[in-house]
């Protein structure tokens, strides 16, 4: 099936920017982390990234210099 999304689990989401999916977990807690869904209950639901959300979230925590605060702050 061609032109069907795809989706990422924690742990493989966490592969795929570099990070423990414990880090991933900690993120959707407090806040700050790249957008996700979640599928099914609010207690056992599943949680799912989308690989373009993960890009994006990326694409913003890039910075020029260590001192860059980055888009938010500018």
């Amino acid at each position: 099936m061609s032109g069907a999304r795809r989706f990422l689990t924690t742990a493989q989401a966490a592969e795929y920017v570099g990070l423990s999916p414990r880090t991933m977990e900690a993120l959707r807690v407090r806040g700050g982390g790249c957008p996700f869904i979640k599928h099914g209950g609010q207690r056992a639901g599943l949680v799912l990234y989308l690989p373009s959300d993960l890009d994006a979230w990326l694409e913003s925590r890039v910075r020029r210099s260590t001192s860059d605060p980055g888009p938010d702050a500018r």
